[in-house]
């Protein structure tokens, strides 16, 4: 008879084409210590993702592994706003963030989980830029867009988090539940910038957990110049938002 896997936590993990990397990544999260349920969010990739994760859950990981279809690629950040609200109904306490590609090394969630749950965050961050730069076979060009990104949206908001872009994180419940996530407006990359600094203005605490973060080798990146353009002129807003908006209280 196999053991029932319970757990705290799940990892969202969105999809478009990683037929590659979606068997491996749920392998990899699969054999750690410590049991992590995972949520898929396929917006209907045509290479057949859904189908592989379809049958993970019918042979193996019946009890851990979840799928939403969409239809269509319609974001990252209504993707994981969709994923949030799915853990908050099934009453994770622990919700983490991560691509399929391994450019988020498994390994590293148990150390986010324990910044969370040792350690009383509320908001752990796998950080690239933590501890001096920590990203590997990035074009040069891209480690300086990212880097400077962040130093960007630290010199226009003020948040003092280095790693502004990242999307390797874990949030504890209450984040998520206090959050009104109907309000989040950015899509791409400013997703991920408008989720921490609105932790960040609520008041939670954050910690910046170092971890290194390896560009994928199998599969097609989504990034897009229009993600960038959003970042840069989001962060305005976001900065806006700070002295007129009226934030919950943790």
């Amino acid at each position: 008879m196999n053991a029932i896997h319970t757990s705290d936590s799940i990892v969202i993990i969105p999809t478009y084409n990683e037929k590659e990397n979606i068997e491996k990544i749920i392998r990899a999260i699969g054999n750690l210590e410590k049991c992590f349920h995972i949520l898929v969010i396929d917006d209907g990739s045509p290479d057949g993702t859904a189908d592989i994760v379809r049958k993970l859950m019918q042979e193996e990981f019946s009890d851990r592994l979840f799928l939403l279809e969409r239809k269509g690629k319609q974001g990252l950040g209504t993707a994981y706003i969709c994923g949030f609200r799915w853990a908050l109904e099934h009453t994770y306490e622990y919700i983490f963030e991560m691509d399929a590609d391994f450019s988020h090394d498994p390994n590293d969630l148990p150390r986010l989980y324990a910044a969370c749950h040792d350690e009383g965050y509320d908001l752990a961050i796998g950080s690239r830029y933590i501890s001096g730069v920590n990203v590997v076979n990035w074009p040069i060009g891209r480690v300086l867009m990212s880097y400077f990104a962040s130093k960007y949206v630290r010199f226009v908001t003020g948040f003092k988090v280095h790693d502004t872009t990242a999307g390797f994180k874990c949030y504890k419940r209450r984040v998520l539940s206090t959050i009104e996530l109907d309000k989040i407006r950015f899509k791409g990359y400013a997703f991920q910038i408008e989720m921490k600094y609105t932790a960040h203005k609520i008041g939670f605490r954050i910690k910046e957990v170092p971890v290194i973060f390896v560009n994928r080798r199998e599969g097609v990146s989504k990034m897009s110049g229009g993600i960038f353009s959003e970042a840069f002129f989001g962060v305005i807003r976001l900065r806006l938002d700070g002295w007129l908006r009226k934030y919950p209280q943790a």
